[in-house]
């Protein structure tokens, strides 16, 4: 059945994210910060303005932004005692 679809979609591409992506996580995460921090509590008289007050809210996020290095450690995996 995909298969097909894929045939009669020829423009169609999968994009397959890798098991554990935090990454996709951390990135959900931001857009669900944006949004209460901006534009849930936010009056806009126009899209300019909308758009004036996200970009305004990424530049201020900016400066506080720090790196974080993720790890992943499997809870399945037991270490086996010497």
């Amino acid at each position: 059945m995909v298969r097909h679809f894929l045939e009669a979609h020829p423009n169609v591409r999968l994009h397959f994210t890798p098991t554990y992506s935090s990454w996709l996580n951390q990135v959900e995460i931001w857009f669900s910060k944006l949004q209460r921090d901006v534009i849930d509590r936010g009056i806009f008289t126009s899209v300019a303005d909308l758009r004036r007050k996200i970009l305004r809210y990424i530049r201020l996020y900016a400066k506080s932004a720090r790196p974080y290095r993720w790890k992943y450690s499997d809870p399945q995996r037991r270490i086996q005692p010497w």
